[in-house]
């Protein structure tokens, strides 16, 4: 006989309504015996809810869902370990989608999602979501942006880093540490991330009395072959640097490795910083002096402003950014 809500209803002499409540840990106007009786039955049926049911009468599918860049970039799953797990706190699922950071591949996802009835979407947009928003805007569940800030005009939330910041503290470390020609190897100049590691790049080198030179950066994507290309280039330009600061840590080990295959030794002739404080950056040789950003908090954190919209039926609007903190390894060194 398969076990249905009613049966478990009858056999602990409460209403349906109070085994559901129990079920969806909705239960702190239930006494504790109540509970304890409801949750045993459950367990010796071993019964597992209907989640359509469930999701008829609360109007809500307990899904939430996650567009970010490139599942391969090991900046990404960090965000995504922390959504999940603040999401499995809360008794949520989280259905994951990678864009590639292509904006058709982008939409098709949210398309898609927005199918599947999510109660909320959080985003890591791609590079090129620079302009069009009418689809966001249109969509009526809240919505999360992560890592990548866009200029809207309609009401959402965003979780940020601080990149202007840390941007600075990376470069005028480098300026108090005798670096005096620093090249930035940044992504796409299209995303608000690179536009403001650039200005902080260029505040630094501007309190460090430094002149600015735009030959000193070089845009590409955030890619490792990027990184290889950003050093050949330098060279063949015959443009004099001692020191290279990425916009993150994959294009500093792209860039590592065009400077070894070249003969450079790193620090001693050239220092390099990254930007993300992935894993691997402490694995590579040698070790790479980066700026932490707080990947894991920052997908957490989305998680709980998407549940807290849900609950309310709206987004408050609120931005959220965190701070950056330098990571000093053997990849520098003071000149």
């Amino acid at each position: 006989m398969k076990i249905t809500i009613k049966h478990i209803a009858q056999e602990a002499g409460v209403s349906t309504a109070t085994v559901s409540k129990v079920i969806n840990k909705k239960d702190e106007h239930i006494s504790a015996a109540t509970v304890d009786r409801i949750m045993k039955i459950v367990k010796e049926y071993n019964y597992i809810p209907n989640g359509l049911a469930s999701s008829m009468v609360t109007k809500k599918t307990k899904t939430l869902g996650l567009l970010i860049p490139d599942i391969t970039n090991p900046f990404f799953p960090e965000i995504a370990r922390g959504v999940e797990d603040k999401a499995n706190e809360e008794n949520y699922s989280v259905i994951f989608c990678n864009t590639d950071d292509d904006l058709v591949k982008e939409e098709k996802c949210l398309a898609m999602l927005i199918e599947k009835m999510v109660d909320a979407i959080i985003i890591v947009p791609s590079a090129e979501r620079t302009k069009d928003f009418n689809s966001l805007k249109n969509i009526s569940i809240p919505i999360v942006f992560v890592d990548r800030d866009l200029e809207i005009d309609f009401f959402t939330a965003k979780v940020l880093v601080d990149n202007y910041e840390g941007s600075y503290n990376a470069v005028t470390y480098l300026i108090e540490n005798e670096y005096r020609k620093i090249a930035f190897i940044t992504g796409p100049s299209s995303t608000k991330t690179s536009q403001q590691r650039l200005e902080g790049y260029k505040k630094a080198l501007e309190d460090g009395c430094i002149r600015y030179d735009e030959k000193y950066v070089l845009e590409g994507t955030f890619k490792r072959e990027w990184g290889k290309q950003a050093i050949q280039q330098l060279i063949e330009q015959k443009i004099d640097f001692d020191a290279v600061y990425c916009g993150d840590d994959i294009i500093a080990i792209g860039a590592m490795k065009a400077l070894k295959e070249k003969g450079y030794k790193i620090p001693d002739d050239i220092g390099v910083m990254g930007y993300d404080n992935i894993y691997i950056s402490e694995l590579v040789e040698p070790s790479l002096s980066t700026v932490r950003q707080p990947n894991y908090d920052m997908g957490s954190k989305a998680v709980s402003i998407a549940l807290e919209a849900i609950d309310d039926k709206q987004i408050k609007g609120e931005v959220t950014i965190l701070k950056t903190a330098l990571i000093i390894r053997k990849s520098t060194k003071k000149r």
